[in-house]
């Protein structure tokens, strides 16, 4: 006989109180815990046809006699996504995508069900119709005769179709859309999306099938649902972009089968995504003639060297207290940079507005690119502008010293490539100076890098 338990769950966190509570004790939100009727049942399958496994408790076993096999993953049409995921889909693996409403993680996901033409794919969509999605695949332009289309969001009903076709590539689209009739609450609770995110867990891990979930995210930017949500999945992938741009960027938060600084660049166009493989030349500005406050940092994603512009806009302020804006980098991190240029350096800035932005809409958090915004810092102050053949690739410390970065051969190489003449690297960089055909300049101090660049 079914059990029915009533329970509190915080709509932020996914708290679970057995009583109501006015402020949530894990988040410390207020107003936010709400009840659901709770109904578990007795059945131990999840999905016709599942046969739950023997009731035999588990052994410890030796780390040297357990026995594994290396799994070929499925590698898809889409190299950036492919990249992302550490080298393709892993089979039983369950992947999470995250982004706002419009970014496109549909038209992402649907583009690479339809190019995987040797898998049956299904896609179960809880938000629109066979027809819409009909449209949106005319408009991709990829036609696949293995891709099966379902619009449905029961999880009982999803499961009988998989029991049926047994689809090598499960996508959900999306997860906040789905309810479970073992639980007594609305489709997007949080019972339900943990609920649902278990039974498709369940599903993935036992039949060996990759699952995609693709997920909402709230007004904080965090993915919709409970926290143990991203605990859960094996990935977590955040698309993002600006909507009013072109281009937008497939970030890895979790990934428990290869790295979590990976990144994919794609374009948005009429046609569905491009993928960028070369995102060094869009995200340089071609300019006419030299501009102050602008310069060239190289910085890493991962396995991929990325040339990022930074600009800044140095002007005396009008205000009281001076503004300190960025677009794209950690604002603490300029401060800081601001306040060592001062100390250091000896050039006043206190008293000055300072405008960030990092070119291409992207966000960076690489501490390389510390030596190229304290050069386009000055550039701008003192109205000299940086040469465009001219790179950086160094972090600034709180003595005004160039520390040494990572992945500098890489970072060289990809500078080397696009045509630049000169890179400034610290002196504490292991390189071979012979193998490269760029002028490597190594620096100790901020104060010799200005001396150099402005006199």
């Amino acid at each position: 006989m079914a059990k029915i338990k009533s329970s509190f769950f915080c709509q932020s966190c996914g708290y679970e109180s057995p009583k109501w509570v006015g402020k949530c004790p894990s988040c410390n939100s207020w107003n936010t815990m709400a009840e659901e009727v709770i109904q578990k049942d007795d059945k131990n399958a999840s999905w016709p046809g599942h046969t739950p496994k023997d009731k035999r408790s588990n052994k410890p076993v030796a780390v040297k006699d357990i026995q594994h096999e290396n799994t070929a993953r499925i590698i898809t049409q889409d190299s950036e996504l492919n990249r992302v995921l550490g080298g393709g889909i892993v089979p039983g693996s369950l992947v999470l995508i995250g982004g706002e409403p419009g970014i496109g993680k549909s038209t992402l996901m649907l583009q690479v069900a339809l190019s995987l033409s040797k898998q049956k794919v299904l896609y179960v969509s809880g938000e629109e119709s066979p027809g819409q999605i009909k449209m949106r695949a005319d408009r991709i332009g990829v036609k696949n005769e293995e891709c099966l289309i379902l619009s449905e969001t029961s999880t009982q009903n999803i499961f009988t179709q998989l029991e049926e076709i047994q689809p090598q590539i499960l996508v959900i689209d999306s997860i906040q859309t789905l309810h479970s009739q073992l639980v007594d609450s609305v489709a997007g609770s949080i019972s339900q999306v943990r609920e649902c995110t278990g039974e498709l867990m369940k599903f993935a891990k036992e039949t060996n099938t990759p699952v995609f979930l693709i997920g909402h995210i709230n007004k904080d930017g965090n993915i919709a649902g409970p926290k143990v949500l991203e605990h859960m999945v094996d990935t977590v992938l955040q698309f993002e972009g600006d909507r009013h741009l072109s281009y937008r960027i497939l970030r890895t938060i979790k990934n428990r089968f290869g790295s979590t600084s990976e990144l994919g660049i794609y374009e948005m166009l009429q046609g569905g995504l491009r993928q960028v493989l070369n995102p060094s030349e869009i995200l340089i500005t071609q300019r006419e003639e030299a501009t102050a406050g602008v310069s060239i940092a190289a910085s890493q994603e991962g396995n991929r060297p990325l040339l990022v512009e930074t600009q800044t806009l140095v002007s005396t302020t009008a205000y009281g207290n001076p503004q300190r804006v960025c677009t794209g980098f950690d604002q603490k991190r300029l401060n800081m940079l601001l306040a060592v240029i001062e100390k250091r350096c000896g050039f006043r800035l206190s008293s000055q507005d300072v405008f960030l932005n990092i070119a291409g809409g992207i966000k960076v958090d690489d501490p390389a690119i510390d030596l190229s915004i304290c050069a386009s810092l000055v550039s701008s102050f003192e109205e000299i502008s940086v040469s465009d053949k001219v790179c950086f690739a160094g972090e600034v410390g709180l003595g005004g010293e160039i520390r040494a970065v990572n992945h500098i051969e890489n970072r060289i190489a990809e500078a080397e490539k696009l045509g630049f003449e000169m890179i400034y690297i610290s002196k504490y960089n292991k390189v071979n100076l012979k193998e490269h055909k760029i002028k490597i300049v190594t620096v100790t101090k901020l104060n010799n890098v200005f001396q150099e660049l402005f006199g």
